[in-house]
């Protein structure tokens, strides 16, 4: 089993700590990979963070990790209710995929209530702030019989 457990940020969560903090929060994208790095490292394993706002960047390291990483802990921002693309690339993975958004998306926006990421994913993490990246890491050690 690989030891790493692939985290992927969609657009605009680079601004996480800046962009509209009543909804978000007030921790960063930096915070956000610290958290994953600890929770990762409890069970030996490594987390490898990418955010990119260009979504062929995310599509190519899903593709060169799919076979690779224990497990997929993606916060698609926008792209969740707006990429075939990243669905298409995700349904290839090896691994669980943990769909994980900080805000509660079903309190939201009607758009925002459409996933093109949670029919294939093993857990949906919603409305949960920082710690539901904490606990879809948690889950894929769990899959893993950690």
């Amino acid at each position: 089993m690989s030891d790493f457990v692939a985290v992927l940020n969609g657009p605009n969560l680079n601004l996480l700590g800046q962009r509209q903090p009543e909804v978000y929060g007030h921790d960063t994208l930096a915070d956000v990979e610290r958290l994953c790095t600890e929770t990762a490292a409890r069970f030996g394993m490594e987390a490898r963070c990418l955010q990119s706002n260009h979504e062929g960047v995310i599509l190519d390291a899903v593709h060169q990790w799919r076979t690779e990483a224990a497990g997929f802990v993606v916060n698609a921002g926008g792209w969740t209710h707006t990429s075939v693309a990243l669905r298409d690339a995700l349904v290839t993975i090896t691994g669980p995929l943990l769909e994980v958004h900080i805000s509660n998306v079903h309190a939201r926006e009607e758009f925002r209530h459409h996933s093109y990421l949670s029919p294939i994913a093993s857990g949906i993490i919603v409305g949960c702030g920082m710690q539901g990246y904490q606990f879809a890491v948690e889950r894929i050690a769990a899959l893993r019989g950690q």
